[in-house]
């Protein structure tokens, strides 16, 4: 989903120069590229869907706390992953939509990202609980 560029299209113009209110512009920023991700994204929306069983699944199993902070750490850090992944396919996008044998591979390398990750997941939950 293709968003508008602002009315100045200079980004330095956004920059903020610090203080509190930069918190508040950045925490905003970070809900804008959430939603973003939400609406506009099939794979994050369904690795939140798994975040929903295992986040939960995690706090009621019998492990260490240690362990439980490991199963949460390997699923909050996929959904990380994803975010990255869908910012290098917009970035790569909004340069250009003609196929590029180094769009290709910037967009091979993030979803090859998100496949470890996956696996990461699949690794550290069943090392754990077996």
């Amino acid at each position: 989903m293709p968003i508008d560029p602002p009315p100045n299209d200079d980004a330095l113009a956004l920059k903020s120069r610090g203080g509190v209110s930069r918190v508040f512009k950045a925490t905003g920023y970070s809900l804008a590229g959430l939603r973003a991700a939400i609406v506009g994204e099939a794979a994050f929306r369904q690795l939140l869907v798994l975040s929903a069983v295992l986040i939960p699944l995690a706090c009621v199993l019998q492990v260490s706390a240690l362990e439980r902070a490991v199963l949460l750490l390997v699923v909050f850090v996929a959904l990380i992953v994803e975010l990255l992944n869908s910012a290098i396919e917009a970035v790569v996008d909004r340069i250009s939509l003609k196929l590029h044998p180094l769009s290709k591979q910037a967009k091979d390398m993030g979803s090859a990202a998100q496949l470890i990750s996956l696996l990461m997941i699949l690794t550290v939950w069943l090392v754990i609980l077996l």
